[in-house]
């Protein structure tokens, strides 16, 4: 069941399972909560209580917001936490990985831990070395122009075909759902916003984590040219001893999606460990 946190701009909407210490689950851009549909219920199985949220624009939380920052998507995921009480562990994809590490940073309090997959946390640049040697990269690179310039929904799904190399067996009725969804002007109007935005904000403050953070890349995601070594230079810019970085081989830049099996794999001992030093409650 659908439940809402009012915030001053807007109202962000979440569903909340399970009993136990508190997991928050935040997708990326052009997604919903539904992306999480594979690994949320594992967690709560696992002992976990799993806010699973739809980030500012996206599914049912509501459009027109002031700003589509990481800044400000960590500002609703620490209000989130305040108010369902924690400590929780935040597992942030894509621009929520880097939405993610702010919170950490910024409002350590009631964040014991992060997990970041396939996380946009660091300033970028195009890699033009990477469009002429690597194909992926180079496709992947010219369909996010088309949805940057013209909102173009076939573009993105284009996109997302090269991002989910191995297709989940709901895929059909997923891209459709996608497809439908990205499709009213509202939505594409918050992808396209939240493309525009920098991850600069995010990465200014890596230097100021001190909670343990996991960061999840999929060696075949068209997003970089070299997925671990992006993941090497997060695990870098962070304090020494505070970040850890996992490579899962032939995912893409969704594995939560595509390789559920595998990324749960390596989330469940994390959770076990952060938030069994926070809670007391052993979840190893």
């Amino acid at each position: 069941m659908t439940e809402y946190l009012s915030t001053p701009e807007g109202t962000i909407a979440y569903e909340l399972s399970g009993e136990g210490p508190l997991v928050v689950l935040a997708h990326g851009i052009g997604d919903s909560r539904h992306s999480y549909r594979f690994i949320a219920p594992a967690l709560v199985a696992a002992g976990y209580r799993v806010a699973n949220v739809d980030i500012r624009g996206c599914g049912e939380s509501s459009t027109g917001w002031n700003g589509y920052s990481r800044t400000d998507i960590a500002g609703d995921l620490v209000a989130l936490v305040h108010s369902l009480g924690g400590p929780a562990v935040i597992v942030g994809h894509s621009i929520s990985g880097g939405a993610a590490t702010i919170a950490a940073a910024t409002d350590p309090g009631p964040i014991a831990g992060v997990v970041e997959l396939a996380p946009f946390t660091r300033r970028q640049s195009v890699d033009l070395g990477g469009l002429f040697s690597r194909r992926d990269y180079r496709t992947g690179t010219v369909q996010l122009a088309k949805v940057l310039l013209s909102g173009s929904v076939k573009a993105w799904l284009a996109y997302l075909d090269l991002a989910i190399p191995a297709k989940p067996a709901d895929w059909d009725s997923e891209s459709a759902r996608i497809r439908t969804t990205m499709s009213r002007p509202e939505r594409m109007t918050v992808l396209r916003a939240m493309m525009k935005t920098s991850p600069a904000d995010a990465g200014a403050q890596l230097p100021n984590v001190r909670r343990p953070v996991l960061v999840v890349e999929g060696s075949a995601d068209p997003d970089w040219t070299n997925p671990r070594a992006e993941g090497e230079r997060i695990i870098t810019d962070l304090p020494d001893g505070v970040g850890e970085l996992a490579v899962i081989e032939g995912a893409g830049h969704y594995p939560h999606t595509q390789t559920p099996d595998e990324l749960l794999a390596l989330l469940l001992p994390f959770l076990g460990r952060t938030l069994t030093s926070t809670t007391g409650v052993d979840h190893a």
